[in-house]
């Protein structure tokens, strides 16, 4: 059984393993101007639809994506509490100052 800590836990993990893939980046890159089907995201990418489904099943699986099914489409969207998960976790450290400020290379 798991505790709601190690929930939390494992969807932090899996949304930043999900972060890690530069194609899967560019998905969400995507998904932040609309909802997209699965047709447009591998015309726009460039990719076949048995590859983008691998990355979009492990998007899905992190809870940085929605889907819904329309018709023989599937619409992805991105699910933005997620994304505020995964922030906070990062804002915590921040916090701690663990994480020291982001300085540009001119500073």
């Amino acid at each position: 059984m798991q505790t709601p800590s190690s929930t939390i836990s494992h969807l932090i993990a899996a949304g930043f393993h999900a972060l890690s893939d530069p194609l899967r980046i560019n998905v969400l890159e995507l998904l932040r101007q609309q909802e997209l089907c699965v047709c447009d995201l591998c015309d726009a990418l460039g990719v076949n639809q048995s590859k983008l489904s691998f990355h979009l099943k492990t998007l899905k699986e992190a809870g940085l994506v929605n889907s819904r099914q329309e018709g023989r489409w599937i619409y992805y969207s991105l699910n933005m509490p997620q994304f505020s998960v995964l922030e906070q976790y990062l804002a915590d450290y921040r916090q701690q100052g663990v994480i020291p400020p982001v300085r540009s290379c001119c500073d």
